[in-house]
């Protein structure tokens, strides 16, 4: 029996005792995250902004098995919020669709969710009427034409069903007293009204496709009500994908349960509390790159050492020479090695005391250093 099957669905139930002590501490290091980033200056919190989206935007597709380009992402964000930041490229028309979604749902957090609202964010995920090679209905509730809606897995032929959803009849209705619940719900911790309306809305599942995008817009949007600001400073889509296993897992045990939902907060929070102290770690990243900046922000840099630099700063594979240089910035290595020579007399780069057949470069510890 599904969740939905229950006789007084949907009058979700919870254990008090197990929530209040999780949730407390929760929102205590959410409010120690917000305050940290509120004493910080305005762009360093835009920049933060702009990591943290883009984190999200990427990591909520991978979940779905969609892998965006990491700078088109970053690119389309930076223009809709009005950022100057370097290297900005051309975006694709379904890449600038889920940023406007994620836009919506976290800048504008307090106007009410409306069905037409949901069937635009749809609509934006996808702008072509297609899901990969298959056209679907956008901008309307799915119309189960094709069989039930379900969730399977397995080889064709030994397919399990994890779930299958509310039938196609009943989408209206139950989708009405999910936004009249939503907009009107006062009673829920934002941040519990989060978990409620992540879980409630993927058991709906009124879409052809899209829905596990848009449930967690749905959850951010609260996120973002619980934090009283549109800035992200933490990414529960990053988490999530961490974490995917026991995610399906505690989904599919909920969905096939009662309407006692403790486990599934529960579980929720401690995901959340996972993204909130991974997100320091993010954070610091971002703090550590813009004093890099700051300290080397009286030397000319160009638009190829910018871009090598910043690689450096984040997750570079393997180590730096005149070759990967010039294959990176699309350069001759004859320019490969003026740039690297350019940073040395500078003092940015330094060769590096690892042995090798060629000569490495890397940052100047003392650059990198905090004092």
């Amino acid at each position: 029996m599904y969740i939905y099957n229950n006789t007084n669905w949907p009058v979700f139930h919870w254990d008090n005792n197990k929530l209040i002590p999780l949730l407390s501490y929760v929102r205590n290091q959410q409010g120690r995250l917000i305050g940290k980033m509120g004493a910080l200056g305005f762009e360093l919190r835009n920049k933060a902004n702009l990591e943290i989206l883009t984190i999200e935007i990427m990591k909520s597709t991978e979940i779905e098995g969609e892998y965006l380009n990491i700078d088109q992402v970053r690119s389309s964000i930076a223009r809709r919020l009005g950022l100057e930041i370097s290297g900005l490229i051309y975006s694709e028309r379904h890449v600038d669709g889920i940023v406007d979604l994620m836009i919506d749902a976290t800048k504008n957090f307090e106007i009410e969710l409306t069905k037409d609202r949901l069937f635009a964010w749809q609509n934006s995920l996808f702008p072509s009427g297609m899901s990969g090679l298959y056209r679907i209905l956008t901008g309307s509730w799915r119309d189960d034409s094709t069989g039930p809606m379900q969730v399977v897995s397995g080889a064709l032929g030994k397919e399990k069903v994890h779930y299958q959803a509310i039938p196609a009849s009943k989408i209206e209705h139950e989708m009405k007293l999910f936004l009249d619940w939503f907009n009107l719900n006062e009673e829920n911790d934002p941040v519990l009204k989060a978990a409620i309306a992540h879980l409630w809305f993927v058991t709906i599942h009124p879409f052809e496709d899209g829905n596990g995008r848009i449930s967690r817009a749905i959850c951010d949007m609260l996120l973002a009500r619980s934090d009283e600001q549109s800035n992200r400073f933490y990414s529960m889509s990053a988490q999530i994908r961490k974490e995917r296993n026991s995610y399906y897992d505690i989904l599919e045990k909920t969905q096939k349960g009662h309407l006692d939902i403790t486990n599934w907060l529960v579980w929720f929070l401690n995901c959340l509390l996972n993204a909130i102290q991974n997100s320091e770690k993010i954070l610091e990243k971002i703090i550590d790159k813009h004093l890099f900046w700051l300290k080397i922000s009286q030397n000319t840099i160009n638009d190829r050492q910018r871009k090598i630099l910043n690689m450096l700063l984040e997750d570079f594979d393997g180590v730096l020479n005149t070759t990967k240089w010039s294959k990176i910035t699309k350069c001759s290595q004859d320019t490969a090695l003026r740039d690297i020579q350019s940073l040395i007399e500078k003092e940015i780069l330094v060769k590096s005391k690892k042995g090798g057949r060629s000569t490495n470069y890397e940052l100047n510890e003392s650059i990198l250093s905090k004092n």
